[in-house]
């Protein structure tokens, strides 16, 4: 089937909605990228760096604009994901093509499951970009974020795509490609495990070590003068905004939690046995990991 995507509205321009609109720019995307952000300093950003060229002036401008649309690309936190899935479900084609670049996917997959079941309703092909940084906004998008990274996609066997969005879907994996990112197929569940033990597991040991350090020091000018490099990497997420994680942590809670508690009980061990031969068998295990 031929490839038609002319026309791109990116709802969310924050880092990764403007990410994506400055990529496509960067690898010759010649066609229409309009934009919308509940955050009006967020999309005048991006139309300012070159993202986005058609602003949409307000949530019910976005929702009639998307109508002329080959691909919506949702771009923000989770349930603003699954609220704008709610909104355009009803009134766009079966031609057309919704992707998103949520963090968790299994409330994503399965919400597209029943929304977008039937062929009179348009394609929906849920996504997750690989890529990201601690501080969010238009203004730390770049062009090159999604180099190298995979980007995941999560549909589910009970979801096809109707035949005419299969085109819009096909050109859309290959921007992914073009952008410098990596497809790759994935099961929702598989991804939200995966990604607790990878991605949030890391986020939420960062925070709490941030946070223990913010209670135990404060702001104490000693912090500054002995904070070393380990200090700098080791907090570096905890600058990640609550904003971003809030329903992160809502929609894969049971996954995180299974490895919080792994972790915790692995610290117990270290606790335990600080005097003991079994800390080297820590350290081994770890620069295992690490030279891997």
């Amino acid at each position: 089937m031929e490839a038609r995507l002319e026309r791109v509205l990116i709802v969310g321009t924050g880092l990764l909605g403007c990410s994506t609109g400055l990529a496509l720019r960067a690898a010759g995307f010649a066609g229409l990228i309009g934009g919308w952000d509940k955050d009006a300093r967020q999309l005048q950003t991006a139309v300012a760096r070159g993202a986005v060229e058609q602003a949409a002036t307000s949530a019910e401008d976005a929702l009639h604009t998307a109508g002329a649309m080959d691909l919506i690309l949702l771009s923000g936190p989770v349930y603003a994901i699954l609220d704008w899935m709610q909104k355009l479900a009803p009134v766009l084609r079966p031609h057309q093509l919704v992707s998103d670049v949520g963090s968790t996917k299994a409330l994503i997959t399965t919400s597209a499951e029943r929304l977008f079941a039937g062929t009179e309703r348009a394609g929906f092909l849920p996504g997750h970009p690989m890529a990201g940084k601690e501080t969010g906004g238009a203004a730390s998008a770049e062009a090159a974020l999604f180099r190298d990274a995979a980007w995941i996609f999560t549909q589910s066997p009970l979801q096809s795509l109707p035949s005419a969005a299969q085109g819009v879907a096909s050109a859309w994996r290959e921007w992914v490609t073009r952008i410098g990112a990596i497809p790759v197929d994935m099961n929702a569940a598989e991804h939200d495990e995966l990604l607790a033990w990878t991605s949030h597991l890391p986020q939420f040991v960062a925070t709490a070590l941030a946070a223990e350090l913010q209670s135990r020091l404060g702001n104490s000018a000693a912090r500054g003068q002995i904070g070393g490099r380990a200090l700098r990497e080791m907090t570096r997420l905890g600058a990640s905004p609550f904003s971003m994680w809030r329903d992160i942590a809502a929609t894969n809670a049971e996954a995180i939690a299974a490895a919080l508690l792994a972790v915790e009980q692995r610290l117990a061990h270290i606790r335990e046995n600080l005097r003991t031969p079994e800390l080297r068998d820590e350290f081994d295990q770890a620069n295992r990991f690490r030279s891997s």
